[in-house]
């Protein structure tokens, strides 16, 4: 499966195959090597912690539309409508916008509000840079632009989710006089309204929370698969707290807690599932000949090295276009992976040089020297000396000779000194 590009695929539907073959096999792996289970389960805590405040944030934003009857619709309509937390719920948000005069949150209720919601996201930021491999999180004026933006667009969605609703169902109302055909097309709308509202937040997400640039399609796809699978979550919660409600004779009227509890850890684990996703499905040529590439012997590295160094240079002395990685790992059925490296590789010894070139969003790549002066044994000579050497404080005699002899085997890139490169 991994050891065959997509490129060498005939076909739009084969490649396809591959690809989400490929992807589902990189979800697995990443749910087990990254320990998402665990990770849930830190951030459903987070969440708990966090889920009032938002509320009171999302609440606050729909005052100032007047809109604050259509959010606890939406409320009572959601899984925790059947909990019969939603009354509890917006006396605790009530007691958060009591502190407020004029719409703006004072005193100490402020501070604890936005550090509830800065570490919800912070923790939900860090567990999507650890599975796109990301060392660094944005800053912090990044990070707070970022998640007010996203408080602020639920209830913006919410309102025009329920406008939108509205006007469906009066346009109905007035061009429709047919009883069950009005009710199934109002019904219809808002479940549908409710499945891309749930699409465009998780979308948004994916592409907005890591600190990568994620593109379009790798934040769609798992966005439109796990909002609908949060739908359903959603929906036999539903129907296990009407279930329980009826039977239970264990928990009674706290039924509702472990159900909410556990409602929350998969609703965690969909959006992380999500985002390995969306990080498989960007990176899904980086693992071709992942196994291949662990164990490769130096000399077949340094001849595809050599080999790419070759068609930058014939490509420059004709006075073509420079290409990008991604399209020399196309034209040769070369893993990306290897491409980037050894290309990045020639970049940090001077022997290229990256440039960015009008119509391509991607760096391409030039020589950095003379074409005319590039031998193979300088070449090979820059790539040998890359890295730091003697930094040892008190290396033994024996040693130093040793060095020495070793050095003086340089001479053997005399002969390969003669050979040019475009002359191969």
């Amino acid at each position: 499966m991994w050891r065959k590009t997509l490129t060498e695929n005939d076909g739009f539907f084969q490649r396809l195959g591959y690809q989400i073959i490929r992807t589902i096999a990189l979800v697995v792996r990443g749910f087990a090597s990254k320990n998402l289970n665990d990770k849930a389960k830190s951030i459903t805590y987070s969440m708990i912690f966090a889920l009032i405040p938002i509320l009171a944030m999302i609440i606050a934003v729909a005052r100032g539309f007047g809109m604050v009857n259509v959010i606890e619709q939406q409320l009572n309509k959601s899984f925790l409508g059947e909990t019969n937390l939603v009354p509890t719920i917006m006396e605790m948000v009530q007691r958060y916008l009591d502190t407020t005069q004029g719409g703006v949150f004072i005193g100490i209720g402020l501070l604890i509000l936005l550090w509830a919601v800065y570490s919800f996201f912070q923790s939900v930021e860090t567990a999507f840079n650890k599975i796109w491999n990301v060392k660094s999180s944005r800053s912090v004026l990044r990070q707070a632009t970022t998640y007010i933006a996203i408080v602020v667009l639920i209830p913006v969605l919410i309102i025009c989710s329920a406008g939108i609703n509205i006007f469906v169902h009066t346009t109905i109302e007035t061009t429709l006089h047919i009883e069950k055909l009005h009710e199934f097309f109002h019904e219809g709308s808002g479940q549908f309204l409710q499945f891309f509202m749930c699409w465009f937040i998780f979308t948004w997400m994916y592409i907005a929370i890591p600190n990568t640039k994620v593109n379009i399609l790798s934040g769609l796809i798992p966005g439109v698969i796990m909002g609908t699978l949060f739908q359903l979550l959603q929906m036999l919660s539903v129907y296990l707290i009407a279930m329980l409600s009826r039977t239970s004779i264990v928990y009674g009227a706290f039924a509702t807690i472990p159900i909410l509890m556990t409602w929350l850890q998969y609703t965690s684990l969909l959006i992380l599932i999500g985002a390995e996703m969306s990080y498989a499905i960007q990176n899904n040529e980086e693992f071709e000949y992942e196994h291949d590439l662990n164990s490769m012997s130096r000399r077949y590295k340094d001849f595809i090295m050599l080999y790419l160094l070759y068609g930058i240079i014939k490509r420059f002395e004709a006075d073509e276009a420079p290409m990008t990685a991604h399209e020399m790992a196309i034209r040769d059925h070369l893993p990306i992976r290897l491409v980037n490296r050894l290309l990045g590789r020639m970049v940090e010894t001077g022997i290229l040089r990256e440039v960015y070139v009008e119509g391509k969003e991607e760096k391409t790549f030039m020589p950095a020297l003379d074409t005319h002066k590039m031998s193979l044994g300088m070449v090979i000579d820059r790539i040998e000396k890359q890295g730091k050497e003697l930094f040892l404080q008190s290396p033994s005699e024996e040693m130093q000779q040793f060095w020495q002899k070793y050095t003086k085997i340089s001479e053997k890139y005399d002969a390969l000194g003669q050979i040019m490169i475009d002359e191969l």
